[in-house]
């Protein structure tokens, strides 16, 4: 069953009058240190061609960005924490600078806007042969349906893969202007940690506060809107209680890709030093293993913790059909999400970051 939402592939003369290269949008990207330290509204803009008439059919969307101020704090849980995983550990000091991070999670609305943009060339299209390793490309469609019933409208984009959450955002540093990544894993946890301390939870150790500020399997379940899920669901962004930053739904809703590459030495390194200044483990070209945070719908409150870690691994996508299997899409890893960073001043080894995963990569 093909989405309701369909890829326009046979689009040459739209796309030729706009030009296909990403290199021929790019705009250089704004040092963020000279915006103020406040929250922004982002707005992004393009148009897809309708299938039948070739009209141009204006898309739009926008998001706010919130402003976290740099710190220090312990990275990781202690061994006592309930719930805790041996890979939160051992614990270390942690140093990051200021940042804005996106209010929410990356909704649908936002996504549509990058995947249906008629600028872009489809990742699956024979043209895009014809441009460089710089050039921008769509995610392919899915042969099901993207939101596996979960609500479209203010709903997290889920089961998108570490490559689709990255080329989003080079598409977004090249519309807006502005630096655009995903979160480190220490921009992450410090930031779901709201300046609060070591605690399990940005409100303490107790999880029994949990439900009023996420969706988690306790409380996701929602019959009545979602009679076909019993199990439990998405819900839409920022409709629970925000945490110290201003933040919304960090725990719970969806797990949320990180920048970082898993290296299960990592923590053992960092904990080497006394401070550990921006630490990041640089994404390669392999499609596996990196770090998603934060719990989703389908977890336990534990699962749900500041300092919990998950690894990506081929299992996810295990339930893909295709010879070789997509590098856009985690067919139904219906709780897999990320949100979008913009560093005040960005680490020299993120600078120009680009995508590195391709069709064949493992």
């Amino acid at each position: 069953m093909l989405s309701r939402f369909t890829v326009l592939c046979a689009l040459a003369a739209g796309l030729a009058a706009v030009g296909l290269s990403g290199a021929a949008a790019d705009k250089p990207a704004a040092p963020a240190g000279k915006l103020e330290r406040k929250n922004f509204v982002e707005n992004t803009t393009g148009y897809k061609l309708d299938e039948n008439t070739k009209k141009k059919i204006p898309l739009a969307a926008k998001f706010e960005m919130v402003y976290v101020p740099g710190g220090e704090f312990t990275m990781g849980s202690p061994e006592a924490e309930p719930g805790r995983d041996a890979t939160e550990g051992p614990r270390h000091r942690v140093k990051v600078g200021g940042f804005w991070m996106g209010k929410c999670e990356v909704a649908w609305d936002e996504f549509d806007v990058f995947w249906f943009d008629a600028t872009y060339l489809v990742a699956n299209d024979e043209r895009a042969k014809g441009f460089g390793p710089d050039a921008i490309t769509r995610p392919t469609n899915t042969f099901v349906d993207e939101t596996y019933e979960h609500g479209r409208e203010g709903h997290p984009a889920i089961c998108m893969t570490h490559h689709a959450a990255t080329v989003y955002c080079t598409w977004l540093r090249q519309k807006t202007g502005k630096a655009y990544r995903l979160p480190t894993e220490a921009e992450w946890e410090y930031a779901a940690r709201g300046g609060k301390g070591d605690a399990a939870y940005f409100f303490g150790d107790d999880p029994k506060a949990l439900g009023d500020y996420a969706w988690f399997k306790d409380n996701s379940p929602d019959p009545d809107d979602f009679p076909n899920k019993p199990k439990g669901c998405t819900h839409k962004v920022g409709t629970k209680k925000p945490n110290p930053f201003g933040l919304y739904d960090l725990y719970g809703n969806v797990w949320e890709w990180t920048l970082d590459q898993y290296d299960p030495k990592a923590y053992e390194t960092f904990a080497a030093n006394k401070l550990s200044l921006r630490p990041v483990t640089i994404p390669t070209a392999s499609k596996w293993a990196h770090v998603v945070r934060g719990g989703s719908w389908a977890d336990k409150a534990d699962r749900c913790r500041s300092a919990t870690r998950r690894a990506s691994d081929k299992s996810w996508q295990k339930w893909d059909p295709q010879e070789p299997q997509s590098i856009w899409w985690l067919t139904r890893m219906d709780v897999i999400g990320f949100r979008v960073v913009l560093a005040e001043e960005e680490q020299p080894e993120l600078v120009g970051l680009k995508p590195k995963v391709v069709k064949k990569s493992e």
